[in-house]
């Protein structure tokens, strides 16, 4: 398969260049800074210059493609203001559209666009079990998830298959939510958040990587597809797997209230939370490799 994917640097998107290498698929990379991601993933990659605010992504890296990937958006997980809201949701709806007025120009054009979204889609529901089918949230990051969706769907007018994947938390001890997690946890002095009763969507990053070529193979993928494990916890069970898997205790709560201090408005994503699960990715036939938490977490940790 002849593979074309945007931010290919990040965590997801190391990953699963890596798989679709291993498995034989010519993959292309598209950047802002060229030079900067082969100093990222390697010199041997085919890596051509896009400013994803700047124009439509170049036919060269599009024409004759099976595939697209579209990972790149600026990072969610900084404290917020105005300009940052900005950056967050222009690189995703602007970036997005030039995107796909690319892939409107290739000739031939590609099969299938697989698109990065994410659960914040939804809004926070408390404990209410959030399904494909679940009606989109009203704040901030629902918003910003609904004009991605929204401008990634307009490739299916150029006859293009699309797939929108919306991700949870990402279990790798090298980047992300668990990243940032492990040095207080790692000292002991790790424990729920805001009282822990909010639900946290995870996934291991093995199975979030499955979930994109299962997206790119599968003709039948179309449409949302959840990113999550089929078993939410709340973030207090979550708080507890971990210190058992680091052999720490995970008693010291967190305020809300220091969360919030400390993030300001981004700290809705940790103190509020949504129970996701992935009832049409497993419909779909995709079998979770780590569907069990404390299993996830070690093989995360490479306990």
């Amino acid at each position: 398969m002849r593979v074309t994917v945007t931010g290919a640097t990040g965590l997801i998107g190391s990953r699963l260049i890596a798989e679709l290498k291993a498995r034989g698929d010519d993959v292309t990379l598209l950047s802002r800074s060229p030079q900067k991601a082969r100093q990222a993933v390697g010199e041997a990659w085919n890596v051509l210059p896009w400013d994803p605010n700047a124009g439509p992504a170049p036919r060269e890296a599009l024409d004759g493609r099976d595939a697209v990937v579209h990972l790149a958006g600026e990072p969610v997980a900084q404290r917020w203001n105005a300009k940052s809201k900005e950056r967050i949701r222009s690189s995703r709806e602007v970036g997005t559209r030039n995107l796909v007025a690319g892939i409107a120009q290739a000739d031939p054009r590609p099969k299938v666009l697989v698109s990065s979204s994410a659960v914040g889609y939804y809004g926070p529901h408390g404990d209410e079990e959030l399904t494909e089918d679940a009606a989109p949230g009203t704040d901030f990051l629902a918003e910003v998830c609904q004009v991605w969706e929204r401008e990634a769907d307009r490739a299916a007018d150029h006859g293009v298959r699309v797939v929108k994947v919306r991700t949870g938390v990402v279990l790798d001890e090298n980047g992300g939510a668990l990243k940032t997690m492990l040095p207080p946890f790692k000292l002991g002095a790790g424990g729920p958040v805001a009282g822990g009763r909010q639900y946290m969507p995870w996934i291991h990053v093995d199975d979030v990587v499955g979930v994109y070529l299962r997206a790119l193979d599968d003709e039948r993928w179309s449409g949302p597809v959840n990113a999550t494990a089929p078993t939410p916890v709340t973030n207090k069970a979550f708080s507890k797997a971990l210190g058992k898997a680091l052999r720490r205790p995970a008693f010291a709560p967190v305020p809300a209230a220091a969360i919030q201090a400390l993030y300001g408005e981004m700290a809705e994503i940790v103190t509020k939370g949504q129970r996701v699960v992935p009832r049409r990715t497993q419909a779909l036939g995709y079998s979770f490799r780590h569907p069990d938490l404390g299993e996830a977490l070690r093989s995360a940790l490479g306990k």
